[in-house]
């Protein structure tokens, strides 16, 4: 077994490509998730059911994304120390991890990378602050 680095990334959510975002919201509203943001008229919506966070998305994306967002905790309140999301790019691209996408051009403030599994789920690590 490797060592596991420390690496904190952050709140996690699922961010979820929906055929159509009403029925979505109102499957999930019975699991006693709350619409919490986004703009429905735009196709997407932010549901919590306590600590859980969904995105529904409707034609927006092809597949599910397993979305971290570093800065923020569960409630996308902003945490005093956190893992810059450059930090966790650069760890990756040393452990020879593939890196998909990034817009992390800036040296501080928001950014994002975008990598896949082996199995080929998405991943997102969007930091917005």
């Amino acid at each position: 077994m490797t060592d596991t680095p420390n690496l904190p990334l952050g709140a996690f959510s699922v961010s979820l490509a929906v055929k159509d975002i009403e029925a979505s919201k109102n499957f999930y509203a019975q699991l006693g998730f709350e619409v919490i943001g986004g703009d429905q008229s735009q196709n997407w919506l932010i549901l919590r059911n306590g600590d859980h966070t969904l995105g529904l998305f409707q034609g927006m994306f092809d597949g599910n994304i397993l979305t971290f967002n570093p800065g923020w905790d569960a409630k996308c309140n902003n945490v005093d120390e956190y893992t810059d999301v450059r930090e966790i790019h650069a760890h990756l691209v040393a452990a020879g991890v593939d890196i998909k996408d990034s817009n992390i051009d800036e040296p501080t403030g928001p950014g994002h990378i975008s990598l896949v599994d082996p199995d080929g789920n998405a991943i997102l690590i969007d930091q917005h602050r």
